[in-house]
């Protein structure tokens, strides 16, 4: 494995870790301050994995985002693949690592994604227009032609956190394939029969915000 696929594995595997442990940890999303906590959790673990590793990899920890940053042209399909398939790997380590913390602290769970039953299109809409608004953050904010680089490392972790706050009571908030693909496959049941949303929905987020960005692009 190359040194980038390497970082992206290890930086999804942190924030599963960091941000699906603040979920479990927390016995959920019960209160406001357990919401806060746990949005919280996944924005600082994408603001420390991207000035630790973004200028290895780029710090997508997110197949939505490396999808939408092949669409938009910045790498080519091969890599794009990989650095997916990393993701997953990652992922999965993060979620063995929290499958051991919870059966020594006698908790359940992995911090699955989940929606009730019923919720189907909300849940749908909100992982694919959340996913949109994320991957469009991370697209402008590492663009050619933004004057201020240096921030989007935090712009991204803080969008993170914003749409946390909002989409955590409807599915947990996923917006990223794989950090749902890992807490789901350990969790099992309910979780992996809704796992395909989980996918699809951010996908399609991510997609439409790269053809949202090339057109601002173009403008420009």
């Amino acid at each position: 494995m190359n040194k980038k696929l390497l970082v992206e594995a290890l930086g999804t595997m942190v924030l599963v870790l960091m941000g699906c442990g603040s979920a479990v940890m927390n016995g959920g999303a019960t209160s406001v301050a357990a919401v806060l906590t746990i949005a919280m959790a996944f924005g600082l673990s994408v603001v420390a994995m991207a000035y630790t590793i973004g200028g290895i990899s780029g710090c997508h920890i997110n197949p939505a985002i490396t999808l939408g940053v092949w669409l938009s042209g910045r790498m080519s399909g091969k890599e794009a693949g990989c650095y997916m398939a990393a993701q997953v790997v990652g992922a999965l380590v993060g979620s063995g690592i929290l499958s051991i913390l919870v059966m020594g602290l006698g908790t359940e769970g992995t911090g699955a994604n989940m929606y009730a039953e019923g919720c189907l299109l909300p849940a749908f809409v909100a992982e694919t227009v959340f996913t949109f608004i994320f991957v469009l953050v991370v697209l402008g904010t590492t663009s050619k032609l933004n004057d201020a680089p240096k921030f989007a490392g935090l712009a991204i972790g803080l969008t993170l956190v914003l749409v946390h706050i909002v989409c955590i009571p409807v599915t947990g908030t996923s917006v990223n394939p794989a950090r749902s693909i890992g807490p789901a496959l350990f969790q099992g049941g309910e979780a992996l029969s809704q796992l395909w949303l989980f996918i699809v929905a951010p996908f399609i987020g991510g997609a439409l915000a790269a053809l949202a960005w090339k057109q601002l692009e173009n403008k420009k």
